[in-house]
């Protein structure tokens, strides 16, 4: 199997973000699986070639990649994600040309790093997380698997990230708190002490709206 050829599962608006990624990173894209009613159709200049019950038909001939976005839930991208590790697929971590990240990190299966993001010393990304354009994970940040780290997003030193959380553009963990899993924290919003409540937070400082 080449390494450098993908697969991508899902034809939506972040599967156009992760194709430029992809190919700044030297990755040939192989084709797109997606819904059955959007076989045939582009995604910039890649073919959707199939569903993703057609997995299997690539295992040895490509690595994966999930290119469903997330915002509120991350449910389907932990599925497909189970979905091809049931067939036997093997994923690709992703890093942008453009973005920088530390030789003394750590980076989970099926990882995509996005343009100008930094991911600094000892921070460690778990698998099936976005890491979008221009987020700063820093030194000793922890970031559960399949987490949405928006864009701009400032993840400070030794702060925690629980399973499944998205945080939204230009949001701010001061440095050493910890946020519980499930979470969604607005956009803008400040996160100055540890959240332990799962639900939907705003505000600075980030405060609880929905449970």
């Amino acid at each position: 199997m080449d390494t450098k050829n993908l697969i991508l599962i899902g034809g939506g608006g972040h599967c156009k973000s992760v194709i430029e990624v992809a190919e700044s990173a030297g990755f040939s894209i192989l084709g797109i699986l997606d819904t059955a009613e959007n076989v045939g159709h582009k995604v910039l200049h890649h073919t959707i070639i199939g569903t993703d019950d057609e997995m299997i038909n690539y295992v040895d001939k490509a690595l994966f990649v999930i290119t469903v976005g997330q915002i509120k839930d991350p449910a389907l991208r932990i599925k497909l994600q189970q979905k091809v590790i049931n067939c036997g697929g093997q994923f690709a971590t992703i890093i942008a040309s453009t973005a920088y990240v530390s030789k003394h990190s750590i980076l989970g299966e099926g990882t995509v790093i996005m343009h100008q993001a930094v991911v600094n010393a000892d921070a460690k990304i778990g698998v099936g997380c976005i890491i979008n354009t221009f987020a700063n994970i820093e030194h000793d940040a922890v970031v559960g698997d399949f987490c949405h780290i928006s864009t701009g997003a400032m993840v400070n030193g030794n702060c925690t990230i629980g399973k499944g959380t998205f945080l939204g553009s230009q949001s701010v963990m001061v440095n050493g708190v910890n946020i519980t899993e499930g979470c969604v924290i607005a956009a803008g919003a400040v996160v100055r002490k540890d959240i332990v409540i799962k639900g939907v937070y705003s505000g600075n400082p980030a405060t609880l709206k929905i449970k």
